[in-house]
């Protein structure tokens, strides 16, 4: 990956960064422990929709003591049923963007993980967490739900019976049992998060396209099909993955011995 470094004015409380082929976004609200606005929200959507056309993979992560610690309590507000309905489907397909996007998105975790800000780390595809991350669904307790896809997609990571217990005690996870649920993949010395996420970005954008697209949007759909309709979609994805001209490069230089064998970690 190039060396340098390419960045834009952060525009409603989000910055672009680009190193090399790697998207780095950053939370530009620190004052606000990185509060998701409905500003925020669309700035996501709109930078993750709108990627430079070189990116392989992205980081996002956010400036100052925390990631995200959630809704920003002063936009809430009364909303009748139809209301609720589209402003949650709004930050539905915020989220998509994110996991349903062009390349992979590794979030760097620190501080506050919280609500919408775990609902926003679980739409990534790896998370890293340092040492000071913890993690909170508050909204059990305050008598609301959460909004933003998190019934869907934390459940996928920890299971039902643990997201049930966190909205209905108001439990609290450090970083240690974070990751020991599920909520991230890795865990790494206090400051730290940022370097190891871009660490992983690089290696990922070395991947072939078609490879990280086949994770990114096959496998996550295989997961949930019956065995007999998985086994089939992972057949076609296969032979798709594996027709592409880099993939048939990476493939003849692993049987020339070229490639680089597989070590213990």
């Amino acid at each position: 990956m190039a060396n340098e470094h390419n960045s834009t004015v952060a525009r409603d409380g989000v910055q672009l960064e680009m190193r090399g082929d790697v998207a780095v976004v950053r939370l530009c609200r620190p004052a606000k422990r990185n509060a998701l606005s409905d500003g925020l929200i669309l700035a996501i959507r709109d930078t993750f929709q709108n990627l430079p056309a070189n990116t392989r993979a992205a980081v996002i992560h956010g400036e100052g003591d925390h990631f995200c610690a959630g809704l920003d309590l002063s936009e809430l507000q009364e909303r009748d049923a139809a209301a609720g309905v589209h402003h949650s489907r709004m930050w539905h397909h915020a989220l998509d963007a994110v996991e349903q996007g062009a390349v992979p998105v590794v979030a760097a975790l620190h501080g506050a993980v919280v609500g919408g800000g775990l609902e926003l780390a679980s739409a990534c595809h790896i998370r890293v967490a340092d040492e000071t991350t913890f993690y909170a669904l508050p909204e059990g307790t305050r008598g609301i739900f959460v909004g933003g896809g998190g019934a869907v997609r934390v459940p996928k990571l920890i299971g039902a019976a643990r997201m049930t217990d966190m909205m209905l005690t108001g439990r609290v996870y450090n970083a240690v049992d974070g990751e020991r649920v599920g909520l991230a993949q890795y865990l790494v010395p206090t400051g730290t998060a940022l370097d190891k996420a871009l660490e992983l970005a690089t290696r990922i954008a070395t991947n072939a396209p078609m490879t990280n697209f086949a994770l990114m949007h096959a496998l996550p759909r295989i997961a949930e099909q019956p065995a007999d309709h998985g086994l089939f979609t992972e057949a076609l994805m296969a032979s798709i993955a594996q027709s592409a001209p880099e993939a048939k490069e990476r493939v003849r230089a692993f049987l020339e011995g070229k490639a680089a064998k597989v070590q213990k970690g």
